[in-house]
């Protein structure tokens, strides 16, 4: 699945979600009042080196798509997050993220429960559309409870 059909997959498929692109990269916010106040992406799909080079993402047509997990379900697929890190700040995981098709740790952001995948496709789409659907289900709870916050602090 290229680049322009996984975020048409997105789109279609996520309720209340709003997007923000920039250089070509596309962040993901779960904003179903069109707020945009203190949102924080649920997932980014990058298609360059504008933020790091660690994935290769300067090869024609590659990108990754980056998806923020419950600790629960990364803990299960990966064991605990990574801690240390190399000169460079990437996580020190053993992994190939250069890898094409591969659901793996972020490099930056596993401590904070976050995977991804380089060129999706065959191997790993059906996981992948898994992983964004949980995804959007922490980002929708995680906007309810934040919601719920504001309405007591107001009361």
């Amino acid at each position: 699945m290229d680049a322009d059909a996984m975020k048409r997959y997105i789109d279609d498929a996520f309720d209340g979600v709003d997007s923000l692109d920039h250089l070509g990269d596309t962040f993901y916010f779960y904003d179903p009042e069109a707020i945009r106040e203190r949102l924080h992406p649920f997932i980014t799909l990058v298609t360059g080196d504008h933020y790091d080079t660690v994935s290769d993402l300067s090869r024609p047509g590659a990108y990754r798509i980056n998806m923020g997990l419950t600790k629960a379900t990364y803990v299960s697929m990966f064991g605990a997050p990574p801690k240390h890190r190399d000169e460079h700040g990437v996580l020190k995981t053993g992994v190939d993220y250069a890898a094409v098709d591969t659901l793996m740790p972020h490099p930056y952001y596993a401590s904070q429960y976050w995977v991804s995948v380089v060129n999706p496709g065959e191997a790993t789409l059906d996981t992948d559309r898994t992983q964004l659907a949980e995804a959007y289900q922490f980002a929708t709870r995680k906007h309810r409870n934040q919601r719920a916050r504001r309405a007591r602090s107001t009361a």
